[in-house]
């Protein structure tokens, strides 16, 4: 039997699980404060909404569940290998939640704010930073179109965020809408939007060149990469040059709202930045993109955007949405690399006690638990060495029982 974790799944200490914990609890608790409310999905969908879903790169990631018993001889036997599956692990919580919003939408309000922080699943290369098991902290609001909920959101996740100790970050926003116009006025077609927005999305590792190279091989116009592509040498492109170049518009002005709105509640602590390059998710956000990018450890800690016609896969209507997710992994690990310690963290006491003393040190515990974690200890033979020893596991006190009087001895507090 092998004693190993499965590549890709961690493991965790009390210590490691600890933190873990409290960090969860910080989030949910933050959500909480802001009004959302949390609700909790299956890791398992039906295997035809998953592949249906808008994944992306993601559904290459699926883990799939076999049929059981007769149902998976059946497609074996009739060659049916492509039906083998009729379940499979969740890869996010966005598709779960837009099945639950559809199975449950005349019972909910409106709009409904929503809090998942649970585990998925992706058949990642596992490596450092990628993991096939991993947590999401997400919130969402569901049922309002209003740009109201992308300030909701950015405030409450950057309250999170500070309440965890995290204070050197930038917030970037774009609009799916807003570039796509852009786009087809430099001279795309419609068509070729959702590939150029991929090349696009390369272009901190590739540079200009290479989102050249890419949609000249896609086949889109020379004109219009060579506009595109003139375009980009420029960047960081500010909001009021898009302004200048397609006019005043709808997207323009709420993404100024928004932004505007969101550095007055930040209170000078972060700050909001247009950032036309910022291309996530493109294949279903519908509107505002966002991101938080950590100054301290310069990477993305933080994403999410407008995703508009993913419920309406299951319901046949418009039910707009917008979600955040924190990336609680990458600041798990992170913080837990800088050795961060839990705030007002209560100290271990340590009680020994002899084996006949067992109901007098459960007693005496009750007087100690509102101040110390609690652990008993049956003394060994060798007290002094077993307090050497336990010194080493991070106990911070210990209180030895007297059986015959009570006597309690007090150390280390």
């Amino acid at each position: 039997m092998k004693i190993s974790t499965v590549k890709g799944m961690n493991e965790y200490s009390p210590k490691e699980a600890f933190l873990r914990d409290y960090l969860q609890n910080v989030i949910l608790t933050t959500y909480q404060s802001f009004g959302f409310e949390k609700i909790s999905t299956p890791v398992m969908e039906d295997i035809e909404n998953l592949e249906n879903s808008e994944g992306g790169e993601n559904l290459k990631l699926l883990f799939r569940v076999l049929k059981r018993g007769d149902k998976l001889e059946k497609e074996i036997l009739d060659g049916n290998f492509d039906k083998l599956s009729d379940l499979g692990l969740r890869y996010d919580l966005t598709l779960p939640l837009c099945r639950y919003v559809a199975n449950n939408r005349f019972k909910l309000p409106t709009p409904f704010r929503c809090i998942q922080i649970d585990r998925v699943y992706r058949a990642e290369r596992p490596q450092k930073g990628r993991l096939r098991e991993f947590v999401q902290c997400d919130i969402d609001i569901i049922g309002t179109d209003s740009y109201t909920a992308e300030i909701e959101l950015i405030t409450t996740t950057a309250k999170a965020l500070q309440e965890i100790g995290i204070r050197n970050f930038v917030i970037k926003i774009n609009n799916r809408r807003l570039l796509n116009t852009l786009l087809l006025s430099l001279g795309f077609t419609t068509e070729q939007l959702e590939g150029v927005c991929i090349s696009f999305d390369k272009m901190s590792k590739i540079g200009v060149g290479g989102v050249k190279a890419e949609l000249i091989e896609k086949g889109c116009k020379e004109e219009a990469i060579t506009r595109f592509t003139d375009f980009l040498l420029d960047m960081p492109i500010a909001l009021n040059t898009i302004r200048e170049m397609l006019g005043e518009n709808e997207d323009i002005r709420n993404l100024e709202t928004i932004m505007n709105s969101c550095n007055k509640l930040s209170g000078g602590n972060y700050q909001m930045e247009f950032d036309l390059s910022l291309v996530r998710g493109q294949s279903y956000y519908t509107g505002a993109v966002f991101e938080i990018v950590s100054n301290d450890w310069n990477g993305s800690i933080a994403g999410g955007g407008r995703y508009d016609n993913l419920i309406g896969k299951f319901t046949n209507e418009v039910i707009p949405a917008v979600g955040f997710s924190i990336g609680f992994e990458r600041i798990y690990q992170m913080l837990l690399d800088n050795n961060y310690q839990v705030p007002n963290k209560k100290k271990r006491l340590a009680i020994l006690y002899k084996k006949d003393a067992i109901v007098k040190a459960l007693q005496e515990a009750r007087n100690y638990q509102q101040d110390f974690d609690i652990v008993l200890c049956e003394e060994k033979s060798n007290v002094r060495k077993q307090i050497g020893k336990m010194r080493t596991q991070e106990y911070d006190a210990f209180l030895q029982l007297d059986q015959s009087e009570g006597i309690k001895f007090l150390s280390s507090v």
